[in-house]
Order: structure tokens, then sequence, then C-alpha cells
């Protein structure tokens, strides 16, 4: 598959500069180096947390690290050490177009690397803060991981089986989600600022604080329950791989395996009952619309599992999209990257001079993906030239 090289890709000729670790920060600034930034991603000496975060490690680092920081360059800087802190103010200050930081509340502050210090010198400078619970309110200062923040946020009194224990979705969606909002706004900032801009020789307009925080992303993914309790009074709560206002939109144990079907309206709820051979359900006063399903749905969800448990998941696949109802199988990691239809789109790419192989950018710009440039860097210790980081 095609793929796009640096000078082709919309953000290249912009530096941006990562000042953070773990997952959230880290993701941002991969999306925005993806899109054709020169990222430089500032670790302290004994590097990101995140290098360490394994097993499996997968050549010199954890694999949750090497997915997170490919097309970056590294290096180090010691917080703790004055001229260090300084040179590194001083390199912001010449070449940074964006800054990304996620350090704990009032740290870079202290070292006169905030938003206020920074854009105070230079106006255009954009500078993303990634917090934990956002500034303001009484948990401001707090930090904050992803767990957390799928417990305080709602996530988990949405996620698992009814009556169970509280679970958390598999991955990081709300570090993830945040790195995707904090790209996000960099991106609506950087347009804002060249929209600003003056004629030739004049120079660029006013960069922007952008914010975003764990907290507000995990409330973010909630907007649909958010909504559903301030229409009803009550809130949502598990339903396991079911959805709280759709039914039939779960999985179902094949034979073999599960498969999940979603029936989303009454046209394909009648299509889901002559496949299962029983077009009367249809009649049926409790399955008479879906707000009746939803009421009704142990019943009805009881007869659709007897019968999709009498064949195997290839079986009801074949059938159940002759007739056009959505449904998919459950696969497990390797089933989703190995089937056809992720090999057909080239998600995985070759990292250059590496054996590695990772998950491109889940876009494409005029029909390319953007290439996977340069390996996840080793971690690079502090040089200087005349006290100043190179």
């Amino acid at each position: 598959m095609s793929v796009q090289t640096t000078n082709t890709l919309p953000l290249a000729g912009y530096t941006v500069f990562e000042i953070g670790q773990n997952v959230a920060a880290p993701f941002a600034a991969q999306i925005l180096g993806d899109l054709g930034a020169h990222v430089i991603k500032v670790e302290k000496p004994s590097g990101d947390d995140a290098r360490r975060w394994g097993p499996p490690d997968w050549e010199g680092a954890a694999a949750m690290f090497q997915t997170l920081n490919r097309n970056k360059t590294s290096q180090t800087c010691d917080f703790r050490d004055p001229v260090q802190v300084e040179a590194l103010r001083k390199q912001l200050l010449e070449q940074a177009d964006v800054v990304i930081q996620n350090f704990r509340p009032g740290v870079l502050k202290q070292l006169g690397l905030d938003d206020s210090a920074l854009r105070t010198a230079k106006p255009e400078l954009i500078y993303c803060d990634m917090g934990a619970f956002g500034r303001g309110g009484p948990l401001s200062e707090l930090p904050g991981y992803d767990p957390l923040m799928q417990a305080y946020g709602g996530l988990m009194s949405v996620t698992g089986e009814p009556g169970s224990m509280p679970v958390r979705t598999g991955y990081s969606v709300i570090d993830c989600g945040a790195g995707m909002w904090a790209a996000i706004g960099v991106l609506g900032a950087l347009l804002q600022r060249e929209r600003k801009s003056g004629g030739e020789g004049e120079g660029r307009g006013n960069g922007a604080r952008v914010e975003v925080s764990l907290f507000e992303t995990a409330l973010g993914w909630m907007q649909i329950a958010a909504a559903q309790y301030m229409a009803s009074g009550t809130s949502p709560g598990r339903h396991g791989s079911g959805a709280a206002s759709i039914v039939p939109y779960r999985a179902f144990e094949a034979s073999d395996g599960h498969i999940v079907v979603a029936a989303g309206n009454d046209g394909l709820f009648a299509k889901l009952c002559n496949v299962l051979g029983h077009p009367e359900w249809t009649q049926d006063p409790d399955f008479s619309g879906n707000a009746m399903r939803v009421r009704h749905r142990d019943r009805i969800d009881g007869l659709i599992q007897a019968e999709i448990q009498r064949r195997d998941r290839a079986h009801w696949l074949k059938v159940l999209r002759a007739a056009q109802v959505p449904c998919a199988p459950v696969q497990d990691t390797a089933e989703a990257f190995g089937c056809e239809q992720a090999q057909a789109l080239g998600v995985m790419q070759d990292v250059p001079d590496s054996e590695m192989k990772l998950m491109g950018l889940p876009l494409r710009l005029n029909g390319i993906r953007p290439a996977i440039r340069t390996a996840p860097p080793a971690l690079t210790p502090l040089r200087r030239s005349e006290g100043v980081l190179s």
C-alpha cells in the first residue's frame, strides 16, 4: 500500500516537543508525528517509565512503549539541574511550534516551563496541557491514571455483566482518548494561528493554550449514558456485550465461539427473525418495537441464544450477512489483525531498520496512509554544545 513521504504530510515543517511519559502525551505526540511533525521526546535521564512496562519487551523496550513512540527523536533532561532546564527552555523558545506536557500539576511552573512563562516569551507557541482532573475544582491537583478515570468517570459502572464486579476496558481508552483530544486541539490551534497570521514578513498569529484531561475524556465517553440519565433519572447499568437502549444488540454464543448481532431497528429485527426461522416473533407484543424489546430483553435474548447455539459462527456469519443483518465474530488479537479485512487495509506497517511491525495511523489522506518513518527512539543522553541541548 502506498505511503506518504514526510514533505507531503500536512504537519511537515512543524516542531513538537513532548514533555511527558506513559501513554496520553506520547500518543498525542505520535499522532502529530505520524502526520509529519518533527517530534522531540524529552525524557528524564532514566527515560519514560513506559520503556519498562513489560513484558513483553521488543527490541530494547517494552512493546507498549514501542507502539506509542515512533516517528520521534529522544533527548534527556534532568529537571533537577537548573542548567539543563534553562537549556531546554531556550530550545523550546527557539524551535517549538507546539509543546505537549502531562507532568504533575505545578511541576513545570516551578521550573519556568509552564504555559504562562513560555507563551509570554513566545506568544505564537501552542502549549497543550494534559492533566488528570482538569484545571479548577477540588481534585485538580491530584495525579491520575487510566483505571482511576474509568472508575471516577463512570465507565466501570456500565462495563461488564449485570451484578458483576467493576471491570475496566481491556486497554487504556482514557489515556488514548485524551491523546486524541490533545491532537485535535493542537490541530485546531495550529489552524487558528495560521489564519491569524499577517502577510509576508509580519510573523505568525498568536498561539493558544490547549487543555485536555483524563477525567473530561472519561466523561466525554459517557455522553450517551449522561443523556439517558438526564432523560430518565435512572443511571444506566451494566449490560455485558449489549446496550442499554437497543435490543437485540449483543454477543450470542454459537457452537464454536461468540458472534455479535446488531439488529438496531425493526426492519433488521424482522430479518433476524426470518433467518432464525421464527418470523412469528415480530408479531409478539413483547417485541413490537425497540422500546418493548428493551423492556423484555431477557426473553428475546434467550430465544435468540437458543437458536444461535445450534450452529457454528461460520454458518451464522454467512446467513446473517446474506440477509443484511449486521454481525461480527468476537475475535482475539491474532484473529483481528490477521483477518482478511485488516490485511487488505494494510494497517500493520513495517518499522524502518527494525524487525517490528506496528499498527499504523488509522486514517488515510487521499487514499494514502502516513508512513512509519522512523523506529521508536533509543534513550538519548543529554549532549551539550555551549550549554544548549542538542
